[in-house]
């Protein structure tokens, strides 16, 4: 609709368009047991999108650390540090950017990261620096969010007005503080299970993937082939999957429950196609779709995959996935994820 054009784009960075968090995920552990201290998985989600110094504040009171919080981000800092080059970007982020800086579309990057550690961690994603005509971390406005200076100045350096511009965060810090700036507001939550809390946003997406341009007056993406977009290859290994016989198809499911894995990021939801290579039956074209159950109050990964061909026997055995190619979202539009036969 013409009243929800948009002439610019304001990203967020970490675990909006970098998957730092999985990257760094056990730096807190490994420092905070040199004291004998285990995280809290519950404070450290409501730390997600803080400032650091905010953060380090916290954590050093709510673990009673013997540190100051000027010490604590000495002594941490060049653990994350190290662990950045591993961080690689989010499903559809590269299509995204490509997307938009081909068509003249402005790009702003707002981070709460102070900007010389914004520099260090886009480095390492090629093509990224020459994208954004604005660059802010948290150390160049007066306030981070939650507050909304840093997408107040980033439209400012835009020269276009915060109305029409339109903001992409993960986390409810940041698009607390793009609503509080007055722009339009899509979230990828990077913790999907809570994406209720979510609803101030002007629309909530699983993934990027999931991102259509045309709605907000952009030019759409022209990259899909026959009703499918081909994406950047992700791999998941070592998967449990109990094959069993459904229509006429071999079917694995998969949950946590029954399977110990690194899996991908939990932006990637939806129904997937690609390879799947079994243990004893061999290489497979399967559609994958995943994912949550949150049905029994608890929140689980599901993930199924259809095997493309005739297998005779159905048993449990490892498995490794590779996944070339999306094809939409999940029926489901809250997640819970009942009936995958479904999809």
């Amino acid at each position: 609709m013409e009243e929800d054009r948009v002439l610019a784009v304001i990203l967020d960075l970490d675990g909006t368009l970098l998957d730092t968090e999985r990257a760094t995920k056990n730096v807190l552990k490994e420092f905070l047991a040199e004291y004998g201290k285990v995280p809290d998985a519950e404070k450290e989600e409501r730390r997600l999108g803080q400032m650091h110094k905010e953060a380090a504040a916290a954590i050093v009171k709510d673990y009673d650390l013997p540190l100051t919080a000027d010490e604590f981000t000495e002594a941490i800092m060049p653990m994350y540090q190290e662990k950045w080059p591993r961080a690689k970007a989010l499903p559809g982020v590269n299509r995204l950017i490509r997307h938009l800086r081909k068509h003249g579309v402005p790009l702003a990057l707002a981070s709460n990261s102070i900007r010389r550690h914004i520099e260090t961690k886009i480095s390492h994603q090629q093509g990224w620096k020459e994208s954004f005509s604005v660059i802010l971390g948290g150390d160049d406005v007066k306030q981070g969010k939650p507050s909304p200076d840093i997408f107040l100045e980033a439209a400012k350096r835009l020269g276009i007005d915060s109305s029409a511009c339109l903001v992409i965060e993960d986390s409810l810090v940041g698009v607390r503080a793009a609503k509080a700036s007055g722009v339009k507001v899509v979230a990828v939550p990077s913790l999907q299970c809570q994406d209720e809390r979510y609803s101030i946003a002007n629309c909530v997406l699983h993934s990027l993937l999931e991102f259509q341009p045309e709605l907000w007056g952009l030019p759409a993406f022209e990259d899909w082939v026959q009703n499918a977009l081909p994406i950047e290859p992700l791999y998941v290994r070592d998967l449990l999957g109990e094959l069993f016989p459904r229509d006429g198809f071999a079917v694995a499911k998969i949950t946590e429950d029954n399977a110990s894995y690194e899996f991908v990021p939990d932006q990637v939801c939806g129904v997937f196609f690609g390879w799947a290579k079994l243990e004893i039956h061999g290489i497979f074209k399967v559609v994958v779709s995943i994912g949550w159950d949150l049905s029994l109050g608890t929140v689980r990964r599901v993930t199924e995959l259809r095997l493309i061909g005739h297998i005779h026997s159905y048993t449990k055995e490892r498995l490794h996935l590779l996944l070339v190619g999306y094809i939409r979202k999940l029926r489901d539009e809250n997640l819970v994820l009942r009936n995958v036969t479904e999809t």
